[in-house]
């Protein structure tokens, strides 16, 4: 049978294949009133689809810790039990499906406050339900975006406190994996990165300074999340630049600090954080910085970037680059990617009952 289509377990969790589906906004929750950051009706039929065709884990886009941690007005969030209620109803559904519901806690930083991507995607102000970013420095993200305001000690001790919370909220909507964002430019990411953090006391400087928030989220949310469920850390391997931001050494390295604190799997993608960065994409072109991780780490991976054949994705896990992969855009245009896969390389997946034919 096709490696794509074996099992997986991490800690006590069994993933029943490793055709995941990687964490990617909407954008498309109401920005106001009772139901602010609760997904709705989309986010449903969003994530039902892609259980229904055979994924083995969908992460839940990257929701909230607070109001001021969305991306977007627009985003998901887990700061309320409104939102854990809303929650219930897509993680009961993919559970029915044999799919395990995760999710990916976040905050944005100084990438927050901004538009629907299809609307540009620019800063917006109070007059359009933003607010004003926070970042662990005041550098902005690029000439668009405003200048932050930098986090002080107890703003951070704060929002460490808010991932804890969240992580049980998590829990108690029926979410079995937790996800911390640590990629693309977000809050942790721009902590870690020399390029985005220029503190000058114990947040940072020096790589241990620079890592510290992540690992107290990372403490923080293992401490509240069940001993017998996986915690996931997605992160951006390399700032894609020459010198002046974090590298893929860098990556390694911690790699195995996030393995001593607790974390079970490594969710590696790049770059986000540097405006302008020049990225070398192409089919697959993430998975080498995935692939080093799992070499030089004990710490599991799962490989992201442009992986869109079937092949392709079972090449990646039988030559041993990763343990699973995640699939966006990919997931987006064909909703029953795993079943097709699984009938090109000849593996199984369930199959709703709604489904089957006779002929």
């Amino acid at each position: 049978m096709s490696a794509l289509f074996e099992s997986i377990t991490l800690r006590e969790l069994t993933i029943p294949n490793r055709v995941w589906m990687a964490p990617m906004c909407q954008y498309s929750a109401a920005p106001e009133g009772p139901l602010t950051g609760a997904p709705a009706d989309w986010h449903f039929a969003h994530y039902a689809a892609r259980a229904a065709g055979g994924t083995g884990l969908i992460v839940v886009e990257a929701t909230a810790v607070s109001p001021e941690g969305r991306i977007s007005p627009y985003d998901l969030g887990l700061w309320n039990d409104t939102q854990v209620e809303a929650f219930r109803r897509i993680t009961g559904f993919l559970a029915a499906q044999g799919t395990v519901p995760g999710i990916q806690l976040a905050h944005g930083g100084r990438k927050a406050s901004t538009d629907q991507p299809w609307k540009g995607g620019a800063p917006v102000g109070p007059d359009a339900h933003g607010w004003q970013p926070v970042a662990p420095s005041a550098v902005p993200f690029d000439e668009r975006h405003p200048v932050p305001t930098e986090l002080t000690a107890d703003q951070i001790g704060d929002i460490v406190g808010q991932f804890a919370a969240a992580a049980r909220r998590a829990l108690a909507a029926g979410f079995e994996v937790a996800e911390i964002h640590g990629a693309h430019g977000y809050l942790v990411n721009e902590f870690l990165s020399p390029h985005s953090n220029h503190r000058t006391d114990g947040y940072g400087g020096s790589y241990e300074n620079r890592t510290r928030f992540a690992l107290e989220v990372v403490d923080a949310v293992r401490e509240v999340w069940p001993e017998d469920r996986p915690v996931f850390f997605r992160i951006s391997a390399t700032d894609w630049l020459q010198d002046g931001g974090w590298t893929a050494e860098d990556t390694v390295r911690f790699a195995r600090d996030l393995h001593a604190h607790g974390v079970d799997l490594l969710d590696v993608s790049t770059g986000g954080n540097v405006s302008g960065a020049t990225i070398p994409t192409g089919p697959g072109y993430q998975v080498p910085f995935a692939a080093r991780v799992k070499a030089e780490t004990p710490l599991p991976v799962a490989a992201v970037g442009l992986i869109t054949e079937a092949g392709q994705a079972q090449k990646i896990l039988a030559n041993g680059e990763a343990d699973a992969v995640l699939l966006g855009r990919e997931l987006l245009r064909s909703p029953s990617w795993a079943r097709q896969a699984a009938r090109e390389l000849g593996g199984e997946v369930r199959v709703p009952d709604q489904y089957h034919r006779s002929v």
